[in-house]
């Protein structure tokens, strides 16, 4: 299997070539990684100190990452921070501005065992983490080999992996490298110890702790505060078309809100299609940058980096891509303490948040615009509305600290 895996990877790596001339993810997945090792090797000749090295695949699991590698800094403030991404996504949109506690942001080579060597070689980590999953085995085995403390937090695991499949024992082996995985819950416990994985233990979702801080000091929007006034607003974060299909009938019919919406691709043929539609004035966000202004009830969001902050100004949240390839992120609007709607899931499984916050009675899970409209008016009700946001309050209280969790392990097992 160890063959099959190392020719897979450098036949992907290979065929990734191929696409180096275009503006495609793809293409960006080879042109980014050109030049990473001189890259590490200037950082390596200015810094002679201990390093942490953190693995991620996009910006979702770098989110989880963020209060990890704060409370790492805290307790070791010694070491200098690696950050590695696989995805573009998440790099082109993290190395825009400078990363509180990062200290080197770069792509991960390819998993060939001569990319593998010559990583380790080079940056020479003293302690490495993975987050959640994109698990590379070389460079796991590898770091094994050189017996570097290595760590796995905020994973959640399923039944249907192929880590507990008859056929799966390569990539069992994978797991069994980590001298502790942290865990966001007992399922995923559950499922270790029945293929033998003991050195596990429940730290939570550390995504709460990366979105209270966030509703602590949100980023400040004037011209957003000007045009909410003291209206109550529905935020949409991440709207895909399915989305919006629920959402421009309620705001054709009802007067009672404004809107700002975030669509999760900024396309400005997509966006102006939603604005035809809808039977309001509108605005994009960059046409009140450029000194636009005018009454308008509906606000389109037209960058990239806003959205987290802009549930400060939600009433109400709607949370998009439920019903294509996944739930976007509804902690956020919980962290302000705000009640949130989300479309009819494909995949449950891998959106446990969305079940929790149900049971909890601050997410609302919609199916069509019938029933966006019915549970919007429901929490108009002062005292059910007032409910779902103590809720999104314990919630969110209650699931914080998994971070600090976590280096408290950490720091029993390598100290």
């Amino acid at each position: 299997m160890k063959l099959f895996y190392d020719f897979s990877v450098w036949a992907m790596s290979g065929l990734l070539q191929l696409t180096k001339g275009g503006e495609s993810k793809l293409s960006r997945l080879v042109k980014g990684r050109e030049g990473v090792f001189d890259q590490l090797e200037n950082f390596m000749k200015e810094f002679s100190g201990s390093l942490a090295w953190f693995h991620v695949a996009s910006l979702g699991e770098y989110e989880q990452a963020k209060p990890v590698i704060a409370a790492f800094k805290n307790a070791f403030s010694d070491h200098a921070v690696l950050v590695t991404f696989f995805s573009p996504s998440g790099y082109e949109n993290v190395i825009k501005k400078p990363q509180l506690h990062v200290d080197m942001i770069t792509y991960l080579p390819f998993d060939t065992q001569a990319n593998v060597q010559r990583f380790l070689d080079l940056v020479n980590p003293s302690v490495v983490f993975f987050v959640k999953y994109d698990l590379w085995a070389n460079y796991i085995f590898e770091t094994k080999a050189r017996e570097i403390p290595l760590f796995l937090f905020s994973a959640s695991m399923r039944k249907d992996q192929i880590y507990f499949k008859s056929y799966g024992s390569f990539f069992r082996k994978v797991l069994k490298c980590f001298d502790h995985i942290y865990t966001q819950n007992q399922q995923t416990v559950k499922l270790l110890d029945e293929i033998e994985i003991s050195n596990t233990s429940i730290a939570g979702d550390t995504r709460y702790d990366n979105v209270q801080l966030i509703s602590e000091a949100p980023k400040v929007f004037p011209e957003v505060e000007t045009f909410v006034g003291t209206d109550p607003v529905i935020v949409v974060g991440s709207a895909w078309e399915e989305d919006m299909e629920l959402i421009i009938p309620f705001i054709n019919k009802h007067d009672q809100y404004k809107y700002i919406i975030a669509p999760h691709d900024i396309n400005h043929i997509v966006i102006d299609s939603w604005r035809n539609q809808i039977a309001k004035p509108c605005l994009k966000y960059s046409e009140m940058i450029d000194g636009e202004s005018g009454k308008a009830d509906v606000l389109f969001i037209d960058n990239i980096g806003m959205l987290s902050s802009l549930y400060q100004f939600a009433h109400l949240a709607y949370v998009g891509g439920a019903f294509g390839k996944g739930l976007h992120n509804i902690l956020e609007p919980l962290a302000f303490r705000v009640p949130v709607l989300f479309g009819k899931l494909k995949r449950v499984s891998k959106f446990p948040e969305a079940a929790i916050s149900e049971g909890c009675g601050c997410g609302f899970e919609v199916a069509d615009k019938a029933a966006f409209e019915k549970i919007v008016l429901a929490l108009e009700e002062v005292k059910a509305y007032e409910k779902a946001a103590k809720s999104a309050d314990r919630l969110v209280r209650d699931n914080l600290g998994s971070a600090q969790k976590i280096i408290n392990g950490v720091q029993r097992i390598i100290l």
